[in-house]
């Protein structure tokens, strides 16, 4: 569960599914490129769910599984700890 990205997809699939471009631009600053390979190694890991569905055109939904969904749970304390603190930890860089 390492990297800059992984938390933050995880963060904005806890609200609910996404399509590829609206979690795009819900995780700023990431490419493209990024994006497909962190979501892929979530999906692996069986953090992330993909769905496709079979439309023209191609419709793509990312979800967290059951596993996801625990793991953000556990994670939520830490997110809310830097959002706590976030003055301080933006002065120390």
């Amino acid at each position: 569960m390492g990297g800059k990205w992984k938390g933050l997809i995880l963060f904005w699939l806890a609200d609910g599914p996404l399509r590829f471009g609206e979690l795009r631009r819900a995780v700023e600053g990431i490419s493209e490129r990024m994006l497909i390979l962190q979501l892929r190694e979530l999906e692996s890991r069986g953090l992330v769910h993909r769905e496709v569905h079979e439309q023209v055109p191609p419709k793509v939904e990312y979800s967290l599984t059951d596993f996801g969904r625990s793991l953000t749970e556990a994670i939520t304390p830490l997110g809310e700890w830097g959002e706590e603190h976030m003055e301080r930890l933006e002065a120390t860089r």
